[in-house]
């Protein structure tokens, strides 16, 4: 990533600092708001690595450098009004000081208070989140407890069944029952590698490593 005088756009507000959101390049999480004065941000453009500047501190700081939990940045975007900047970032670890992955954890509204397994981000994320929930739950009913406790050659056996029907939809069935079909499947791709404990993330990464 290279130094880019593009950053003459930006609006920093009196203080001499504009917000900065981390976005998760891989997952689409959410991560974390900071603040960025003109150098945090020329170094974040010319390292590749997330700088941001301390209000409380009054200081200059990288992140992960006492932590570890890094964030290569990828690419930095400026918002319409050049006063809000967004870091695409790979999250080495934990995001939140909590040890949480994301800072956005709470939820607020009427019976949305509290904390839950849903972080935002990309819909897969988010229902891979659900089924580890519910293996860690395993409530009464759940569709998703019976296909855990059923193991590994079920679960392969219904997402072989799942790609067949994707097959057929795309050949011979409406776009709409293609797309249903096709969300049957990756539901229960979600559930295998639940079973087979690999991370969502680790598909993620898989993919990165494609488009690259």
């Amino acid at each position: 990533m290279n130094a880019d005088s593009g950053l003459g756009a930006v609006r920093f507000n009196p203080d001499g600092l504009v917000p900065v959101v981390a976005q998760d390049v891989l997952s689409g999480d959410l991560l974390m708001v900071a603040y960025a004065n003109r150098e945090a941000l020329e170094l974040t453009v010319s390292t590749g690595s997330a700088h941001y500047f301390s209000r409380s501190r009054q200081a200059l700081w990288r992140k992960g450098e006492t932590s570890g939990h890094t964030q290569a940045v990828s690419e930095v975007r400026l918002d319409c009004d050049g006063d809000a900047v967004l870091y695409r970032v790979r999250q080495e670890g934990p995001a939140c000081h909590t040890g949480a992955r994301t800072c956005f954890v709470t939820r607020l509204g009427p019976g949305n208070q509290g904390t839950g397994p849903d972080q935002g981000g990309h819909l897969l994320q988010r229902l891979a989140a659900t089924v580890s929930q519910r293996a860690a739950d395993r409530p009464a009913g759940s569709y998703t407890v019976q296909l855990l406790e059923a193991g590994v050659p079920k679960v392969s056996q219904k997402v072989g069944e799942e790609a067949i029907e994707v097959v057929v939809a795309a050949n011979s069935e409406t776009a709409g029952r293609l797309a249903s079909e096709t969300a049957d499947l990756l539901y229960h791709l979600l559930v295998l590698l639940q079973v087979r404990g690999v991370p969502l993330d680790a598909v993620w990464r898989e993919l990165d490593q494609r488009t690259r």
